[in-house]
């Protein structure tokens, strides 16, 4: 939902960015590596329980994520790169809780369990409908630049990560967070499905 906001304020500075790091020769796929990295680190750290390093890491997966497609729109987005960034992305963000079920299984475990599999209902509509857009052409009005077509909802990229960090920085409520958040990515998945399924059915009329 707040994607196309978030994207609109960081987009200047990640280009001015990736300028840079095209003049060095380095390649968005290497950043797409290095930023999942650095993001794995989270994962020792919220078991750790230091949830500000944790944080940090998490932190520094986005901003990556986010050099990644700004460097790519310099250099040529390609179908590999695309499914390179999507693919870590999802493996991260089901990193995440899983970090704090680790940290506390006796009392993040069940909530944790919920925000992964509301994580499977939101990837997969998410991923399904892109398939089926890229197989029919079916352009996206907001997120032109983007390598396939990237679906809205309620719980974007921005509301997770927002989410995480809500979590690292009160890991006390992270079950009443998962809980609430999860149902949200329900909501989102539903929409989706009736959203994708009904714009797949327009597009079989016209055909």
């Amino acid at each position: 939902m707040l994607d196309r906001l978030s994207i609109k304020v960081i987009r200047w500075p990640l280009s001015q960015c990736a300028k840079v790091l095209d003049k060095l020769g380095i390649k968005a796929n290497q950043v797409t590596l290095v930023g999942f990295g650095l993001g794995c680190i989270a994962l020792p750290m919220l078991l750790l329980q230091q949830y500000s390093w944790a944080l940090v890491f998490i932190a520094l997966n986005r901003i990556f994520d986010g050099l990644d497609g700004a460097l790519a729109r310099r250099q040529g987005i390609t179908d590999a790169g695309g499914f390179l960034d999507i693919a870590l992305d999802f493996v991260f963000y089901s990193m995440v809780p899983f970090g704090f079920v680790l940290a506390n299984p006796e009392v993040n475990a069940i909530a944790g369990a919920f925000l992964i599999f509301s994580f499977v209902g939101t990837g997969t509509s998410f991923l399904a409908f892109a398939i089926m857009a890229g197989k029919r052409g079916i352009d996206n009005p907001i997120y032109k630049q983007k390598s396939l077509y990237y679906m809205s909802g309620l719980t974007e990229g921005t509301e997770t990560i927002a989410c995480f960090v809500l979590m690292c920085l009160f890991p006390a409520y992270f079950a009443v967070m998962a809980f609430v958040f999860g149902a949200l990515c329900w909501f989102t998945t539903f929409t989706r499905i009736y959203s994708g399924f009904h714009t797949l059915v327009d597009s079989d009329t016209k055909l």
